[in-house]
């Protein structure tokens, strides 16, 4: 039996925020019934602060009450906690270990160079911003062939959609949101052909269709955050719009 039947879950997060997409998703993949309760990624309720005091920051998946933070770490807890059925991670050691490595790329490296699109003004400062995002998603386009660790898998789990595919897409749709509210090409498909193919393949996942707000949605909130910053408000939009 599994440790809690699979249900007793309770997720808190915010619909615009993509690590709280992140573990939406991994529950719906691996077929995981959960509550759900929205919160505002800008002011923390008095439950995520008293669930997460370190960072006051969503997601925060409960587990018959004890507390999972970090929408990766919750990711590897999902397997370990259901390890029957759809698995995340593969079973290979090194596999795992490339998994492990790509998502922290993908949080340490991609996001924030995808932010710094967002936040740029027009000029050599969003130049540079830009060929960043494309310097990161060069290094994905070789892992996903020429020898890479991911060459010729249709997902980069495989078959299926695995753990990398969960971090990396889950915040990847905010690419082309950006692409029309700052004027900016960030994937094109003929510079990033694998990548490009994997993402709209990733997009028309029937789980994925049910966890991603519509574009139009996210457009519009991007924008009116986008707004927001050149008005002067002092919103930090690392936290507004949570990009992988």
């Amino acid at each position: 039996m599994d440790p809690a039947g699979g249900f007793d879950l309770e997720l808190l997060g915010s619909w615009a925020d993509s690590h709280t997409h992140r573990v939406q998703l991994a529950l719906k993949l691996k077929g995981l019934p959960f509550e759900y309760r929205e919160e505002d990624s800008l002011r923390p309720s008095a439950a995520v602060l008293l669930h997460n005091p370190v960072y006051g920051s969503l997601p925060v998946l409960l587990h018959r009450g004890r507390a999972l933070l970090h929408s990766v770490v919750i990711l590897q807890y999902l397997d370990e906690a259901w390890p029957s059925g759809r698995l995340l991670l593969p079973s290979d050691p090194c596999d795992r270990a490339a998994v492990r490595f790509w998502s922290h790329f993908a949080d340490d490296k991609l996001a924030p160079s995808v932010a710094a699109v967002f936040s740029s003004c027009p000029g050599d400062g969003r130049k540079a911003a830009v060929d960043q995002v494309h310097q990161n998603l060069k290094l994905l386009e070789r892992e996903l062939g020429g020898g890479g660790a991911f060459e010729g898998r249709r997902f980069f789990g495989g078959d299926e959609i695995g753990l990398l595919d969960v971090v990396l897409g889950c915040g990847s749709y905010w690419l082309a949101v950006f692409e029309e509210v700052m004027e900016v090409k960030l994937v094109d498909p003929e510079a990033f052909p694998r990548f490009h193919a994997w993402l709209r393949d990733f997009e028309e996942q029937r789980e994925v269709k049910e966890t991603i707000p519509p574009i139009d949605k996210l457009l519009e909130y991007a924008t009116a955050v986008r707004q927001m910053m050149l008005g002067g408000t002092g919103a930090d939009d690392d936290n507004v719009v949570a990009v992988n």
